[in-house]
């Protein structure tokens, strides 16, 4: 089979296309036959080796795993024993390490059925991102019906999925991003877009139940300035301008900031699960959620599909056809 492989650290020229063994199956994996993948920080990060700190689980001088990619959509070609939840022939979604490639093999926890309607390209954009704004909203902002919630960064992958999931829990949203991508925020259902060229949110007269702050980049002295005052900041990553702690020295300092105060800022990384996939399943089926894509390329274009989302302007995801 085809797949991206690298065998050192560094830009997407490391990327390769080659030719390797199928993926063998365990009695309790599921074997993919990858019909699209889709790109995340999440794989850049690995790439470069960075944060540098991280080494120590991605492989110190090179890393461990050669694979890349994780979200995936496409059909089942072969299950083990030990798996009756799927067989040969179901179409599904979720993740799967080493996605970016013709098949890739998984464990059924990490699957679900592909939701009716959407395309393999649009089910492929779906599980990281989604679920990042799904556990970020209901599980740490603990978003109630009717709480006004600001999702900085709304355009991006995890931020468009949020603005719709936040609509969809009862939220009154304002979402910050671009002059180029207002339009498009308030086309998702958004009750305000702030340009945040035009307009700094942290200076304005409105104050939040919930920020998502998908953006990273604000200090907890701005943030807290809108916050009610029992209000909390879910931090999904940050600035990556330290490479020994990418956007862990954010984190940090963002934690230690508003330590003592009745307001709070969390942080967490995403766990990709079978009951998840099926909440996302249930709303993209009943038209609450769409996947919002921005370009979609071949394979063999892995690298400029990477280099593209590395640079930090892509409206929604990043997906690739196989």
């Amino acid at each position: 089979m085809k797949a991206i492989v690298y065998e050192r650290y560094g830009s997407p020229d490391v990327l390769k296309l080659e030719e390797i063994d199928k993926p063998a199956v365990p009695d309790d994996g599921v074997l993919v036959r990858v019909r699209a993948a889709s790109v995340n920080p999440y794989d850049w990060h690995f790439m470069r080796g960075e944060p540098l700190i991280a080494r120590i689980a991605f492989g110190l001088r090179s890393p461990k795993q050669r694979f890349l990619g994780l979200d995936l959509a496409g059909e089942v070609e072969a299950v083990g024993k030990d798996v009756t939840q799927f067989q040969a022939g179901d179409e599904v979604f979720g993740t799967g390490p080493g996605a970016f490639a013709e098949y890739a093999c998984t464990r059924d926890k990490s699957l679900a059925a592909r939701p009716a309607g959407l395309t393999f390209e649009q089910a492929a954009a779906v599980p990281v991102a989604a679920i990042t704004a799904l556990q970020g909203l209901r599980d740490h902002g603990h978003l109630q019906s009717g709480q006004r919630v600001l999702i900085n960064g709304a355009s991006g992958g995890v931020g468009t999925f949020a603005v719709q999931i936040a609509k969809a829990l009862g939220a009154l949203v304002t979402g910050v991003c671009s002059t180029r991508n207002v339009d498009m925020v308030r086309s998702l259902g958004a009750d305000r877009v702030i340009d945040y060229t035009q307009e700094d949110f942290t200076r304005g007269g409105e104050r939040y139940d919930l920020i998502l702050d998908v953006a990273g980049s604000r200090a907890w002295s701005d943030l807290k300035r809108v916050l009610d005052a029992r209000a909390t900041v879910v931090v999904i990553g940050g600035p990556n301008t330290n490479r020994w702690l990418g956007p862990v020295s954010h984190l940090i300092k963002i934690r230690l900031a508003s330590a003592g105060d009745s307001r709070k800022a969390v942080n967490f990384v995403a766990s990709v699960n079978k009951e998840d996939l099926v909440v996302m399943q249930e709303l993209l089926q009943a038209r609450k959620v769409t996947p919002v894509i921005d370009r979609t390329y071949s394979l063999s274009e892995t690298p400029e599909a990477v280099r593209y989302l590395e640079a930090g302007h892509a409206r929604g995801k990043v997906v690739i056809t196989v």
